[in-house]
Parts: structure tokens; C-alpha cells; sequence
């Protein structure tokens, strides 16, 4: 057919695509983010787990890696790390509070310590409870519950890392959040934040932010993180 011939992929006249159209969409779903889940979207699942070399090159070809866990059944991608050259930031990155980075941290630690029994489901006053010690006494304890609540609902329709079981106040803790936060970015804040909930005197650190694909914490914090870290 010559250089005229359509790729056997081709969806429209034109279409110049390498990769079949459930493929396609599995791969729009890993950059939209913050995850692909196996579970959720079982078709897309399979799509990936089809043509998952094809998924991975045009990733590359946008500075991304695919991160999957076939286990756990859900993948993301993230900005490719190398030291041979420098890359631009991919994925957009989406502030976080103090009080978010707090709640990601408990939720983690929650995760680990009952995955082992299968699905970990957790109450959301549990995981209140365990971030009142960061509420000081110039912080009025109502405006500190909405924040509270605020958070919980960035954890489940934005980060997406819980899920409703049941009851309003129960929730599903996603096994994604293994990955998305790991113990590298755990150990650079956690001793930090002891402290604060101790008692330490206004936090130094910068909390930074969370990819919207891949939720790796970054250097940077906003004005709003300021606001919440001293409080």
C-alpha cells in the first residue's frame, strides 16, 4: 500500500495512532489520574493489561511512567526520574493542605496495619480523632471540623484514595495509596509532624503539593498551606 496505507489501528481517516481504541481510552483515563482502577473500569483494566507496551511508549513519549499493580489491580503514571537529562513536569500538581498531607498519612498507616485481614475499612471519626491533636487552642473547634470534613472529601471525590462502604461515615481505604505515598515521602514529614502534634512550635516545613496522576508530594507550599499549617 505504500507510505499512504492507514495504520491498522486507525480509527477515522487520518488517525495516525499506533494503539486500538480501548487502549486509547485506558491510556486518557492514566492522564486524567489520579489512577486507573481495575476494579472500577474492568474493560480499561483489560485494555491495559492488552497492550501495555503500546500504553507504555506513548507514555514515554510524554515524559510518564506507567506504575501497575497487578495485585492490587490499578495503575498510575508519574514523571519520569533520570539523572542523564533534565525533563519537564508532566502531570499537573494539585496543593495540599497540612491538614490533607495529615490525613493521607493516617490513612496510610491505617492501610498497613489491617490490608493483611483484606479490605480495610475505616470510620471517619476514627480518622478525625487521630488529627485533633493538631487543632490548637486559638483554633475554634468548629471551624476545625469543617476543615476536617473538607479534607475528608478531597481524600474521596478528588485524590480518590477512599470510597463509600455503606454508611456516609465509612469508607473504603484504597490499596493505591501503598504507592501513591511512600515511605521515602513518609519518613521526610512524618518526624515533622510529630512534632507539631507534640507541641513544637509553628511548623518549618514545606508540605508541598500532590500530583494529580501520580500524588508524589512536592517542595512547595501555597498560602493556604500556610494558613492550615500554623493552625
Amino acid at each position: 500500500m505504500g507510505t499512504d496505507a492507514a495504520p491498522a489501528a486507525a480509527l477515522w481517516p487520518g488517525d495516525t495512532g499506533l494503539i486500538g481504541e480501548q487502549a486509547r481510552r485506558a491510556l486518557l483515563e492514566l492522564i486524567k489520574g489520579p489512577y486507573l482502577s481495575g476494579v472500577k473500569a474492568p474493560a480499561l483494566w483489560s485494555a491495559l493489561l492488552a497492550d501495555e507496551v503500546g500504553i507504555r511508549s506513548r507514555l514515554h513519549e510524554l515524559f510518564l511512567e506507567l506504575v501497575v499493580d497487578r495485585v492490587g489491580e490499578f495503575a498510575f503514571v508519574r514523571n519520569v526520574s533520570t539523572t542523564e537529562l533534565k525533563l519537564p513536569s508532566t502531570v499537573r500538581t494539585a496543593a495540599l493542605t497540612f491538614l490533607d498531607t495529615a490525613m493521607l498519612l493516617v490513612l496510610r498507616q491505617m492501610l498497613l496495619a489491617g490490608e493483611g485481614d483484606g479490605r480495610v475499612i475505616v470510620g471517619q471519626e476514627d480518622v478525625f480523632e487521630q488529627l485533633r491533636v493538631y487543632r490548637t487552642a486559638d483554633r475554634d473547634e468548629t471551624d476545625f471540623n469543617k476543615r476536617l470534613n473538607s479534607t475528608w472529601l478531597k481524600m474521596k471525590n478528588t485524590l480518590r484514595v477512599i470510597h463509600q462502604a455503606g454508611a456516609e461515615d465509612r469508607a473504603e481505604i484504597s490499596p493505591v495509596l501503598r504507592l501513591i505515598v511512600d515511605a521515602e515521602q513518609i519518613a521526610a514529614i512524618s518526624g515533622e509532624y510529630r512534632r507539631i502534634a507534640e507541641g513544637g512550635t509553628g511548623p518549618d516545613l514545606n508540605v508541598g503539593g500532590v500530583d494529580d496522576a501520580d500524588a508524589d508530594l512536592t517542595d512547595d507550599a501555597t498560602p493556604d498551606q500556610a494558613e492550615e499549617m500554623t493552625a
